[in-house]
């Protein structure tokens, strides 16, 4: 193959890539006048807040200013305290989002003025008076999710299980990773009573992930219904917050587009 051959191939090549990127939908930017157009992400337990990315870049692309909570995962109070740090940085109304155990932190630190609306990714949703683990009750937890606790009271996802239990529509790669960079949490956190229920006062909207083995199907529902939230549904795992990011930016943007709405 000539020089002057390889050359127009790679001319060629380019320009079907450019092609391809044009032809593919660009996500819809916000209108100027929004008035909602910070967003704050909380994880959950086993995971960090990097897990976000992908949801991150979606919601940025469309013009949203994006703030990712890192949780300390070794309290309710220092987790509320973590993400009050955060919702204290935004320059205004806020759609506030958690995912699994990051639900129980943003209905406890949800009650700031800030926040336009609550968004429950897989996550949990306790009343004021109620604990995290009260939530399970009369619930079976699939049994691909087990936990290893240890001496400390700090609990990890037992390895064996943690691609089956947390992450099955991830690559092997990506699911060893996560398993080996978890963040453990302090058990006793699920004991803990909260003391508010923003979703008695802000509006709600629920990512429900169809293949999640951290929770009982009927669980999630439960608690949705509970809420009263808007209720999306997806085939995914427990990192649907990772493998679905499109669908988790969707629904914040529709939160933060209703609630822009309602405070119009």
């Amino acid at each position: 193959m000539t020089i002057k051959t390889r050359s127009l191939l790679a001319t060629m090549a380019a320009a079907a890539s450019l092609s391809t990127a044009a032809a593919a939908p660009a996500a819809e930017g916000i209108p100027a006048s929004q008035p909602v157009r910070n967003v704050v992400l909380v994880h959950g337990a086993f995971a960090d807040g990097s897990g976000w990315r992908g949801v991150y870049d979606q919601l940025t692309q469309r013009g949203y200013r994006v703030t990712i909570v890192q949780n300390p995962l070794t309290s309710l109070e220092d987790d509320v305290a973590a993400t009050k740090r955060a919702l204290a940085r935004q320059d205004g109304p806020t759609i506030l989002v958690g995912h699994s155990w990051g639900g129980t932190v943003i209905t406890e630190a949800g009650v700031d003025p800030k926040v336009a609306g609550l968004v429950y990714v897989s996550a949990l949703s306790p009343d004021a008076g109620e604990t995290t683990a009260q939530q399970y009750e009369g619930f079976v937890t699939p049994p691909e999710f087990v936990l290893d606790i240890g001496e400390d009271g700090f609990g990890y996802v037992k390895p064996s299980q943690f691609k089956a239990g947390f992450a099955a529509d991830t690559s092997d790669a990506d699911a060893a990773f996560m398993r080996d960079s978890q963040v453990p949490i302090a058990m006793s956190s699920f004991g803990t009573k909260l003391t508010q229920a923003a979703w008695r006062s802000k509006p709600s909207w629920a990512v429900i992930a169809t293949d999640d083995k951290a929770f009982d199907q009927r669980m999630l529902q439960h608690m949705a219904k509970r809420i009263g939230a808007t209720v999306t549904e997806v085939p995914a795992s427990h990192a649907v917050f990772m493998t679905q990011p499109k669908v988790v930016a969707d629904v914040i943007d529709a939160a933060a587009r209703s609630a822009s709405a309602a405070a119009q």
